[in-house]
């Protein structure tokens, strides 16, 4: 367990805004992540997935759906059922999509394994088929991680403390805060949200510093554009900010019970993972469409 705990009564997970568009209708186009046919070595995938659900992303170059969970990256084939990505069966903590094709994650191995607790930054550059060690393996463990502008954002679990990185190698130590989740401005680092026990706390210096938590208590918080900051209560209720987190308005509840991760691609596309499943919005989070059944909503 990380030294740093957190206030809230559930484990961290990550919320954070995936890069380029998503369409999930393109998810089952009958193409594994390296191109093959799904499900070609025969294998019959299971028809829910079974796992507790860390964070959402979307590849911008095939709009591919891909999860990250407690027990790996998966992505939907050509039924709709999940697909292991890869090989890997890690714990996916903090997880975003850079590019196409270019994830970054933090975690921890899965057990069994002789690597170090934490897996500090790791990289992909297959969409999430291998992974390299990118900075500070064995010292930190982002829970959460968003990028703006080119720089990458990590809460890191373990201190309590926000890092930031231009180059995902070097880091810059901002502030220390008890936080679940943030989010960064995708047109302005300088603006930075986060989840804290007494509201939302906001930054307008790139994370250095942050007001005091304020507002109705969100769990999980995701920018689609300047002026569409979502945010998602342990209820699974839905609001939406159009002035960084000042003020709130309720769109929708999302279905399936407790959330487990928020994505808003743009100011209308929404993601959000709940106890039984992941659902999709593109009309704001006033309604939202089941895309893919979870079977085992339980946190880890």
């Amino acid at each position: 367990m990380p030294a740093f705990m957190n206030p809230f009564r559930r484990p961290f997970a990550v919320g954070s805004v995936a890069a380029g568009a998503l369409f999930l209708a393109a998810c089952g186009d009958g193409t594994a992540p390296d191109g093959t046919a799904a499900g070609s070595d025969g294998a019959k995938p299971a028809p829910a997935l079974h796992s507790h659900i860390h964070g959402l992303g979307g590849d911008p170059e095939n709009g591919r759906l891909y999860v990250a969970t407690h027990e790996g990256i998966f992505t939907p084939d050509d039924t709709g059922s999940p697909q292991l990505v890869g090989d890997s069966r890690d714990d996916f903590m903090g997880f975003t999509v850079a590019g196409a094709k270019t994830f970054l994650a933090s975690g921890h191995p899965a057990p069994g394994s002789d690597q170090p607790a934490d897996h500090g930054l790791i990289k992909s550059t297959d969409a999430g088929r291998s992974w390299t060690s990118a900075s500070l393996k064995g010292e930190a463990d982002f829970h959460s991680l968003d990028h703006a502008k080119g720089v990458i954002y990590g809460y890191d679990s373990t201190r309590g403390l926000l890092r930031v990185s231009k180059d995902g190698t070097s880091w810059q130590s901002r502030a220390q805060l008890q936080a679940l989740d943030f989010a960064v401005n995708p047109e302005d680092p300088n603006q930075v949200v986060a989840t804290t026990a007494e509201g939302v706390a906001r930054s307008t210096d790139g994370g250095a510093s942050f007001g005091s938590g304020e507002g109705a208590g969100m769990e999980y918080l995701s920018w689609g554009s300047p002026g569409a900051l979502f945010g998602i209560d342990f209820t699974g209720a839905l609001s939406i900010s159009p002035d960084g987190g000042a003020t709130w308005k309720k769109t929708a509840t999302v279905p399936g019970g407790q959330p487990q991760a928020l994505t808003a691609v743009d100011e209308r596309h929404i993601l959000a993972a709940t106890q039984d499943g992941i659902y999709e919005s593109r009309d704001a989070g006033r309604t939202f469409t089941k895309r893919l059944s979870v079977a085992n909503g339980d946190h880890h």
